[in-house]
């Protein structure tokens, strides 16, 4: 029997790293999951880069592992006196055109005929409170696209420096990965398992009644 070319080997050890399949794994609120974390969804206010509410209401929905994380994050975080907030989570891709539409630009807005990790429900844009709620201080506000984002811009305050680390290594040790030109972006290591979505967060709480 001949040896399996190196390429299918490849692809194998690939798929056994990021593990099964996930497609159907469900959509749900995070508040159902820790209503500790605060919320402050943009898209659905215009205060955010677009000048304009793209999300109908200010919801969160993520996938369900994803919640789980972020709820062990959450109660980590307060026993330090801290919290998380959260800007992002499941952005359905009708809503990424719209964007698209608005700021056609992929320095900004990821291009929807690629998707983007938002689309997947694998991805949630965040920052640390205080026990009050107050944001503690970072290097820029959210969704802020110049440099001093950047994970490796470092002309910061000690302060500063020390906030966007700490935030750094907690969601890393939950298996999120940052975004070098964002330090408010994390996602799911194995985010290629789950599919780019159009569901609607009408859609997704309908899915969630209980029948009668």
């Amino acid at each position: 029997m001949r040896p399996a070319p190196l390429i299918v080997i490849i692809a194998l050890l690939l798929q056994f790293c990021e593990g099964p399949p996930q497609n159907n794994e469900p959509l749900v609120e995070l508040k159902d999951y820790n209503g500790n974390i605060v919320m402050d969804i943009r898209y659905a206010t215009t205060n955010n880069f677009l000048h304009e509410q793209v999300y109908p209401e200010a919801r969160c929905f993520v996938r369900e592992r994803v919640a789980v994380k972020l709820d062990s994050i959450q109660q980590e975080l307060e026993q330090q006196g801290l919290g998380l907030k959260v800007f992002d989570g499941y952005r359905p891709l009708a809503v990424q055109y719209k964007m698209w539409e608005i700021l056609p630009d992929d320095r900004y807005v990821a291009d929807p005929k690629y998707g983007s990790l938002h689309n997947r429900g694998a991805a949630v844009d965040v920052s640390l409170v205080d026990s009050t709620g107050k944001e503690l201080p970072m290097p820029t506000d959210y969704d802020d696209f110049t440099e001093k984002a950047y994970h490796s811009f470092n002309d910061l305050p000690a302060e500063v420096l020390e906030n966007r680390k700490l935030l750094e290594t907690i969601m890393d040790k939950y298996g999120f990965v940052s975004l070098e030109t964002e330090w408010w972006h994390y996602h799911i290591k194995n985010y290629r398992q789950y599919p780019i979505m159009d569901i609607s967060f009408r859609e997704i709480k309908e899915q969630k009644k209980p029948l009668n």
